[in-house]
């Protein structure tokens, strides 16, 4: 069983900014290519930050005139925490190296689709440049590119689960366990030879594309493991509140 990739999903037209590229000229090709972040990269294409629409609001917040920052706004900055004294820096700079997120989030094209998911989700990004061993920019991948996988049918989810859990996996018969699957949500239940079986399925299930999170509503007969106890209900999920907010 094939988990998908991030360099099957991924756009590898990428549009980019160099240190040195104006505030304004990074705006213009936001707007001209509908994008709403871009990496910046080095004269290597090596990536050195990341340019996103929270940058930009920092930027255009500080360029709203005196009337915006009339009563407070440069006072609270003062009262504000040192982190966010040094995003504030942000609003003053003239080129990308001033504005970007450093250093970047990035991702391998061999990554599975969940692990870029799970990435997304733990470090609060919306988009990850694609690189090489070397750091090198090869695409690009978002979180609408990582919904195709999340938009398969909970009948090809079904079908999978049975063939390649079940059948390749656990050598059952494709009805040996009860499968139901709700908005890519899988019930496992039934009763399997032995304990251990159990994190195997859950584990395989979890990786099947287009899961977003696991039931557990198995038994066993055998326990082989004494490490939990039967019939204690889990839920193992990677995407649940990121597939949420798509």
């Amino acid at each position: 069983m094939k988990a998908t990739r991030v360099g099957a999903v991924m756009t590898t037209d990428v549009v980019t900014a160099a240190y040195g590229t104006p505030f304004k000229e990074v705006v213009r090709r936001l707007e001209n290519h509908g994008i709403s972040g871009l990496p910046v990269i080095d004269e290597d294409d090596r990536v050195i930050g990341v340019i996103s629409e929270s940058d930009l609001v920092l930027h255009q917040a500080r360029s709203a005139g005196p009337g915006a920052a009339a009563g407070g706004w440069a006072d609270r900055l003062r009262k504000l925490s040192r982190r966010v004294r040094r995003e504030a820096a942000k609003s003053r700079a003239r080129t990308a190296g001033g504005v970007m997120s450093a250093p970047p989030v990035t991702v391998r094209a061999d990554a599975t689709v969940t692990e870029a998911a799970r990435l997304m989700t733990e470090r609060g990004v919306e988009r990850l440049p694609v690189v090489d061993e070397e750091d090198r920019l090869t695409g690009i991948v978002t979180r609408r590119d990582l919904l195709q996988v999340f938009l398969r049918s909970d009948d090809s989810i079904e079908r999978t689960v049975r063939k390649e859990v079940l059948g390749r996996t656990l050598s059952l018969g494709p009805h040996a366990l009860a499968i139901t699957v709700r908005d890519g949500v899988v019930t496992l239940t039934g009763r399997l030879e032995r304990r251990s079986d159990i994190g195997v399925a859950l584990g395989t299930t979890g990786r099947v594309d287009g899961v977003v999170a696991v039931v557990d509503q198995l038994s066993y007969r055998v326990d082989d493991t004494r490490l939990r106890p039967a019939g204690q209900a889990a839920v193992h999920g990677v995407a649940d509140d990121w597939i949420r907010r798509l």
